[in-house]
C-alpha cells in the first residue's frame, strides 16, 4: 500500500521519490494544501516551527518526520496517535565542529588578533592551548559522540555525561562531583523538563576557576541571569550559540558581558544541511513505509 508523504520543497521531492511504496507530494505552507493532503500519512515540516494549522486538514496523518534533531517545539503539540521522528544523525557533525571552532578561538586568542588586524596592529602575545584540556560533554547522544571524536585528536581528554549512567557514560546526578575537575563543560542535551534551567547558579559555582561553559543545546538549558552574574566576575568564560531569550534583543547584558563568545544559533547552519537532513529523513520514512517504526522515534520528552 502506497504511503503519501507531504514535503515542503523540491529537494524533498527528489530525495524521497525513489523510496518504494511512497508517493511524494509537495505543499506550500503559505497557501492551501494540495488535494492529496487528505490521504497524507507523513508530513515533513521542513525547518519551520510547529503549528496547529496543518492538523485540521490532514485527517490521515500518522507521522511527522522532522528535518531537525531537536523536537522540543513539537513535543506535546501533535494529535494523539501521531508519531514524531527526529533527524538525529544529520547535524551532529556541524554542531560539534562549531564547538571545536569556538574553543580554538578562545584558547588561541583569535578574537584578539582579529581586532588587532582591523586596527592595523602587529601585537603577538602568548596564548593557551586546547591540547591537554579536560572536557566534560553533557549529552551523550549523537552530537556528544561527534564532539568527542573531533576533540580527541587534539589530545583532549573527554568525559561523557548522559541523563542516566551506563558503560562509559556518567549520569547527570554525578555532575556536582564532576564539574570542579574540568576545564570545559559543553552542554549538548535536548530541552526537556529535566534540562530546562540545568545550568543554574549552583552549577556555575561548581565549575573550576577559569573554566569555559559552552552551550550548543538550547537557550533555556542555561539560566541567563545566573550566567551573566558569573561572567561579570570574570571567573568563568563562555561560548553560546543559543540564548534565552532568542533572538537576543538589543541592549541585553549578554552582548557586553566579559568573557563571552556569542553566535546567533548557527552551529548547524551550514551549506548542505538540507541534503544531509533528507538522507536521514528518507531512511526514517522508508522504515515507516516498510511497516517498521522510525529509528529516531520520540518517546515521551525524548
Amino acid at each position: 500500500m502506497t504511503v503519501t508523504v507531504l514535503v515542503p520543497d523540491d529537494e524533498g521531492v527528489a530525495a524521497l521519490s525513489e523510496i518504494p511504496l511512497v508517493h511524494v507530494v509537495r505543499y506550500d505552507r503559505s497557501g492551501p494544501l494540495p488535494p492529496e493532503a487528505a490521504k497524507a500519512e507523513v508530513l515533513v515540516p521542513g525547518f519551520a516551527p510547529s503549528g496547529d494549522e496543518f492538523w485540521h486538514d490532514l485527517p490521515n496523518l500518522k507521522l511527522v518526520q522532522l528535518l531537525t534533531a531537536g523536537a522540543d517545539d513539537w513535543i506535546g503539540r501533535l494529535p494523539d496517535g501521531v508519531l514524531l521522528s527526529t533527524c538525529r544523525g544529520a547535524h551532529g557533525g556541524s554542531t560539534a565542529e562549531w564547538v571545536v571552532g569556538v574553543l580554538l578561538s578562545m584558547y588561541r586568542n583569535l578574537d584578539v588578533y582579529a581586532t588587532a588586524q582591523r586596527a592595523g596592529r602587529w601585537a603577538p602575545q602568548p596564548s593557551d592551548t586546547l591540547q591537554g584540556q579536560h572536557v566534560l560533554i553533557v549529552g551523550a547522544g549523537d552530537v556528544g559522540r561527534q564532539l568527542r571524536r573531533r576533540l580527541e585528536p587534539f589530545d583532549v581528554r573527554c568525559t561523557m555525561v548522559g541523563m542516566s549512567a551506563r558503560e562509559g557514560v556518567h549520569g547527570v546526578d554525578e555532575l556536582p562531583d564532576l564539574l570542579p575537575h574540568y576545564d570545559v563543560v559543553v552542554m549538548m542535551v535536548p530541552l526537556t523538563s529535566r534540562t530546562r534551567g540545568m545550568v543554574d547558579a549552583r552549577f556555575l559555582a561548581a565549575m573550576r576557576d577559569g573554566a569555559v561553559l559552552v552551550n550548543a543545546a538550547r537557550g533555556p538549558v542555561v539560566v541567563t541571569n545566573a550566567l551573566v552574574t558569573e561572567l561579570a566576575t570574570e571567573r568563568l568564560r563562555a561560548a553560546l550559540d543559543v540564548t534565552d531569550p532568542e533572538p537576543l534583543p538589543p541592549g541585553h547584558p549578554l552582548w557586553t558581558v566579559p568573557g563571552l563568545l556569542l553566535t546567533p544559533h548557527v552551529a548547524g547552519a551550514v551549506r548542505g544541511v538540507r541534503r544531509r537532513a533528507y538522507v536521514v529523513a528518507a531512511a526514517e520514512i522508508a522504515r515507516y513505509a516498510g511497516g517498521e517504526l522510525p529509528g529516531n522515534l520520540v518517546r515521551g520528552e525524548y
